[in-house]
């Protein structure tokens, strides 16, 4: 396979983050929605004005994984606003990180969380914070393996659909 690049993604990527996005999350997910719900998910969190919203915030940072020039992986970091009591201003989250089917494992998720990782921590350590749904056990063990403890629980909504999410903490 051809070699990956990584790079923070700008105001002009936001047509590729959109596509990416909503590519990957359904790939994932969609066998869990009712058609209605993945499409209300898919329009509020992945498109190209979300993608813009979120390039343009002061809290967030996106990065695109691209080959041949193709975007086939990306992750969203910002502050945390998972449902949990010791969530303060001060800690950071993982929001989304995801490749392709065909681009995923060989240590990409590695590269592209460690992108992550140092922007989260660029001002010095603090709690990283993430999300992860509860039947994803290969997300889990990836997780726990870069120091992740599930730390709580939550509903995680799309469309009218609720799904069951653990909460992870770093730090």
């Amino acid at each position: 396979m051809t070699q990956m690049t990584i790079r923070r993604a700008g105001p002009a990527d936001a047509e590729a983050l959109a596509e990416i996005g909503a590519e990957t999350f359904a790939d994932t997910f969609s066998h869990l929605y009712p058609p209605s719900d993945l499409a209300a998910y898919l329009r509020e969190a992945h498109s190209v004005e979300a993608a813009r919203g979120y390039l343009e915030h002061p809290d967030y940072a996106l990065w695109l994984a691209e080959a041949d020039g193709r975007a086939i992986g990306y992750a969203m970091a910002g502050s945390c606003h998972l449902p949990h009591p010791d969530v303060t201003p001060a800690c950071g989250e993982l929001k989304r990180i995801y490749f392709r089917k065909a681009w995923q494992g060989g240590g990409r998720g590695s590269r592209l969380l460690d992108e992550a990782m140092l922007w989260l921590e660029r001002g010095g350590p603090r709690a990283i914070w993430l999300g992860v749904w509860s039947e994803n056990l290969g997300a889990q063990k990836f997780y726990a393996g870069r120091g992740f403890e599930k730390v709580g629980e939550y509903n995680f909504r799309v469309g009218a659909t609720f799904d069951h999410e653990f909460i992870f903490r770093r730090g």
